[in-house]
């Protein structure tokens, strides 16, 4: 075997079994199901802070907005992180303090679920109900697409097959998160958010300065983009840059809309409710915001340098080698543009320290799943279990029905993401859509509007998941407004249905009003 490869195996092997130390050494502190699912609320900020943007920023950070930027799409890729970075700040700035406030005033609820049943007064439990199918569907999309990270990354570094890269990635994420709960996840969480960090920024200033500064890389990725335009790189790829140039104002909204997915992620937002102070938000805040906005930066150059320092080297991605032209030329095929950051790590570094960077795309996709794979099965645990079939369920009988739901999910997006051809960006577009149409209006209604009722809430949900999916499967080819990224639509439609049917619902819960009062009237 090469030593390269041995290297590069060592340092991943030393990386994941930190991961699974991590879960094993918080596995005894699992005592109770705010144990498990919120660490009983004594988290720190910077773990809180770096555990919400690694949470957030899945392996779609290192592979799939790279990609899209490799194929010329900068305007998008620019827009998107834009409205990430207000969205995130937004978030902290609106739902986290108050959030935690509220979940505290109404029942000490420990996931979403249950927050919005609570807050509602939910006795029928249809909310619920509709709450968890929608976590359930989404995470399960959103988990695919880690799954498919971890195959993508296997592949492109050790050239595993892809049935293997998706089985190491399923065991590795199932190990921690099933032992460990939110402090393991919270803790791997921070280490993987660092290692994004410091990869990013080292990484950038590299690339820059192994291309001649940044005008001299600027000139270089220019001339790749024309190149590619003209044919030069086969009829495949030049179709590709030719549609992300064309970005117009309806394309810069739906970039943008991507904020509203923040006000309602579960796996998200979560983590402002076990935050340990309420005072320590602020600093969560500005920890959070400085790691978005460093991050995405990066993100924009390694998929915009990385076509001129790959092309130095040789190596054409998103192209097949067929049509390609320029001789000397590799190119490695259709949906290889997603590993624009791993290729350039590993011509960039020594093997070992290559490896330790790569292990980076590792964290982003484990970073993200977990606290999906966490959230989806609290959901299951104590809103489905313990809320409606067993009310006198046991903090241990919880723990193992939330374990069993955590690998039954774990399998199914493990069935999602068989296919080698399934894209990253695709996928977690859907399930952030899915979730911010949806959940979003319903957390600022429940955090600023005191006469939203449970009818209410049940009615927006449902019409915004609704709304949700077939504005996604409604070809832009009928009617240009289909073309608008799906969030903003389900979004509007969630929160004018939910004020309309609340205004019109004339039995308001006197509890409920009484306990509003009460949450609005404490003290940070």
């Amino acid at each position: 075997m090469d030593l390269s490869v041995i290297a590069k195996i060592a340092a991943f092997v030393l990386y994941l079994g930190a991961m699974i130390f991590v879960g094993l050494r918080n596995a005894k502190n699992n005592n109770s199901a705010s144990d498990f699912f919120l660490g009983n609320r004594k988290v720190g900020p910077w773990i809180t802070a770096l555990s919400a943007e690694a949470s957030d920023s899945s392996a779609w950070l290192l592979m799939g907005l790279p990609g899209l930027c490799y194929l010329g799409g900068f305007k998008e890729t620019l827009w998107t992180s834009v409205g990430l970075i207000a969205g995130t700040y937004l978030a902290w700035l609106l739902i986290a303090k108050q959030l935690r406030k509220c979940s505290i005033a109404f029942g000490d609820s420990i996931t979403i679920p249950e927050f919005l049943s609570n807050r509602f007064k939910d006795k029928s439990h249809i909310l619920s109900i509709v709450s968890v199918f929608f976590i359930v569907v989404f995470f399960t999309i959103y988990t695919a697409s880690g799954f498919v990270a971890c195959a993508r990354l296997f592949n492109s570094v050790f050239g595993l097959n892809w049935y293997i890269g998706l089985g190491i990635g399923f065991v590795i994420i199932l190990s921690y998160t099933i032992l460990g709960g939110y402090k393991a996840v919270c803790t791997t969480d921070f280490i993987q958010g660092a290692l994004i960090f410091i990869a990013f920024v080292v990484s950038s200033a590299i690339v820059i300065s192994t291309l001649g500064g940044f005008s001299n890389a600027s000139a270089q990725v220019q001339d790749f983009t024309e190149k590619a335009l003209s044919g030069e790189f086969g009829k495949g790829i030049a179709g590709k840059f030719l549609g992300n140039q064309k970005f117009g104002v309806l394309s810069a909204i739906s970039a943008f809309s991507w904020c509203l997915g923040y006000f309602g992620m579960p796996h998200i937002i979560v983590r402002f409710m076990g935050c340990r102070s309420n005072k320590e938000i602020k600093t969560a805040r500005r920890v959070g915001i400085i790691w978005m906005i460093i991050a995405y930066i990066g993100t924009v150059l390694i998929g915009t340098l990385g076509t001129a320092y790959l092309y130095n080297k040789g190596i054409i991605l998103g192209a097949e080698q067929s049509e390609v032209l320029a001789e000397g030329i590799t190119a490695l095929g259709n949906g290889s543009q997603e590993a624009v950051f791993s290729e350039t790590m590993t011509r960039l570094y020594p093997s070992f320290i290559a490896g330790l960077f790569l292990c980076a795309i590792l964290a982003a996709a484990m970073s993200t799943a977990d606290s999906q794979l966490l959230s989806a099965s609290s959901a299951i645990g104590q809103d489905i279990f313990k809320g409606m079939i067993k009310k006198d369920a046991t903090d241990k009988q919880v723990l193992m029905v939330s374990r069993i739901a955590v690998f039954v999910i774990a399998v199914v997006g493990l069935l999602l993401a068989l296919n080698p051809d399934s894209s990253i960006f695709s996928l977690v577009a859907f399930a952030w859509s899915g979730f911010g149409g949806t959940f979003g209006p319903l957390i600022l209604l429940a955090l600023y509007w005191k006469k939203t009722t449970a009818k209410g809430a049940v009615a927006g949900l449902i019409a915004g998941g609704i709304t949700d999916v077939v504005w996604h499967f409604l070809p832009s080819t009928l009617c240009p407004i289909f073309g608008l990224y799906e969030i903003l639509p389900a979004f509007i439609v969630c929160l004018v249905v939910a004020v309309i049917v609340s205004l019109c619902d004339k039995e308001k819960d006197p509890e409920m009003l009484k306990e509003f009062d009460t949450y609005k009237a404490m003290k940070d």
